[in-house]
């Protein structure tokens, strides 16, 4: 499946209000591997930005007054999105902007447009339920390297986006017998390594592994007061 990581920066808050989309960023992943076809716009939104806005992106009205407008960048930008997955995070917010942007040029929601939204948010909130989970947080606490994020840009932004999305999903990447690979996996080079020819062995714990198994058991068997598992199973076979 191929993705695109995807961010935004604007004039404000409120689409619906009136506010533009300024930036756009875009991160292209294939098979979970970065391939550096990346896209990224600066727009004329033909109105100034928000003081608050612009303490968090730091883009000036004066840069943006020759950048070309959204109507200019449309058709390259929803052709590269094309049959993607989108991953966004808190996804509501872009995907409001980008289809009132739309709805200007009438044209359809961008969900006509691609495969999927995927957002890193809620996957995050389910995730670390009651932490904070906004980029920068997840950057710390999935140790992915934010440092040179002193202000928001949409390209910088989507890249880190782009190394937390990786990360959340990692555990995806041992789901070998789930892949539709019963009979053998693929390795490097594309070929098939049938699992079944070896012979693997089995390995026994030991007499002091097995005393150290049961002194754990009999701790939890204590602090349950007899209700572990084990017991409950061992009595309904009695």
């Amino acid at each position: 499946m191929r993705q695109i990581v995807l961010d935004t920066e604007t004039t404000g808050l409120s689409a619906a209000g009136g506010d533009r989309i300024i930036e756009i960023g875009c991160v292209e992943l294939l098979h979970r591997k970065l391939t550096g076809n990346n896209k990224h716009f600066y727009l004329n939104p033909e109105r100034d930005s928000h003081e608050d806005a612009l303490k968090v992106h730091g883009i000036s009205n004066e840069f943006l007054r020759d950048k070309p407008k959204f109507s200019v960048v449309a058709d390259e930008l929803l052709d590269y999105l094309a049959g993607a997955e989108v991953i966004i995070h808190n996804a509501q917010f872009d995907i409001g902007f980008l289809n009132k942007e739309l709805e200007l040029l009438g044209r359809q929601a961008l969900s006509q447009h691609v495969a999927s939204v995927t957002d890193t948010l809620a996957m995050a909130k389910e995730m670390f339920p009651g932490k904070r989970n906004s980029l920068d947080a997840l950057c710390s606490r999935l140790g992915v390297d934010n440092s040179s994020r002193t202000l928001h840009g949409a390209l910088l932004d989507a890249e880190l986006l782009a190394d937390v999305y990786i990360n959340l999903t990692r555990g995806q990447d041992a789901l070998l017998i789930e892949s539709g690979e019963a009979e053998g996996t693929q390795i490097a080079g594309g070929a098939a390594l049938d699992l079944s020819t070896f012979d693997l062995p089995v390995i026994l714990a030991n007499e002091q592994e097995l005393t150290a198994h049961d002194e754990v058991l009999m701790q939890l068997d204590k602090a349950s007061k007899g209700k572990t598992a084990w017991r409950i199973t061992a009595a309904s076979m009695a």
